[in-house]
């Protein structure tokens, strides 16, 4: 067996913090693999077990994307979209937490089909936890229990192709009881798969269309990308200035950076589409410019 199964309570310390707030958290937690996944910043991706190939490439593309932006991804180790997402994070150096409806001992992870699977998301540092001690198996009542999981662990969730009753949406529903940011990849209104997501979208979860659309939601306020700070280098004052105060904020507009600035409005403008050209600042479309 691939890693030993650690007990974590809901009074540990190590207990994620996140998942510790939900209206019914978890008493105990069995994990088995990275402990430390359990205090990164974590973002869900799910959808349909019977995916089609828009749903693929679109779980693919975006899961990339935010593997390279530092998130944990989490997901529930189904076949399918769940799959899809797993793999993805892992051909792409990234980590992953896989959350079971079942115990997380050899035996009774669950499906057999995605057991390899399983053990690669161990072997590559990664994560797989459950709230169902060794030699239990899931379930039908056990699914929609570890959704709520696979979502209070998480910032936000992505869901990809969903029928009218798939489980994706019953995560979303859980998202949505816990605070939790719900974004859908919009699909043909032609196809059942997309259901779902459009319905979401609908409601008001963010339509997304490519990563950038998860990322513009956080700006530089979380803390998986710290590590993007005080990396841009630059002799010229009024440039460190202007970028100190997009590094501190997370968005300014340019009256904001002119005022505390606290230099010559025509430099601090200039200085500020000489930036944007070469690419290190970009305005967000709502009069606020970001680092790039």
């Amino acid at each position: 067996m691939t890693g030993e199964i650690a007990q974590i309570p809901l009074d540990n310390k190590y207990y994620p913090k996140l998942l510790a707030q939900i209206p019914d958290p978890p008493k105990k937690l069995y994990c088995r693999g990275n402990l430390n996944l359990l205090d990164s910043e974590c973002f869900a991706v799910v959808g349909t077990r019977k995916l089609t190939s828009y749903g693929k490439e679109a779980a693919q593309k975006i899961t990339t994307g935010l593997v390279q932006s530092g998130f944990t991804i989490v997901s529930g180790l189904a076949m399918g979209i769940d799959a899809v997402a797993h793999q993805t994070t892992l051909n792409n150096g990234g980590k992953t937490i896989a959350v079971l409806g079942g115990g997380v001992d050899d035996k009774s992870i669950g499906p057999q089909i995605n057991f390899k699977l399983a053990i690669d998301i161990l072997k590559n540092h990664g994560l797989i936890i459950s709230e169902y001690p060794e030699g239990f198996h899931a379930n039908e009542k056990t699914f929609p229990q570890r959704n709520r999981i696979i979502s209070g662990l998480s910032r936000g969730i992505l869901v990809i192709e969903a029928d009218e009753k798939s489980g994706a949406l019953i995560t979303a529903h859980c998202a949505l009881d816990q605070n939790r940011d719900v974004f859908a990849i919009p699909g043909s209104i032609f196809s059942s798969k997309s259901f779902g997501p459009n319905e979401l979208i609908k409601r008001g979860a963010k339509s997304v269309t490519s990563v950038q659309d998860i990322i513009d939601e956080y700006g530089y306020n979380l803390n998986i990308f710290d590590k993007k700070r005080n990396t841009i280098s630059t002799n010229n004052p009024v440039e460190k200035s202007i970028i100190a105060i997009l590094e501190e904020k997370g968005e300014a507009t340019m009256d904001e950076m002119i005022r505390e600035s606290a230099e010559e409005t025509s430099k601090t403008i200039a200085t500020i589409s000489t930036l944007e050209m070469r690419g290190i600042i970009k305005e967000t479309g709502n009069g606020k410019y970001r680092i790039a």
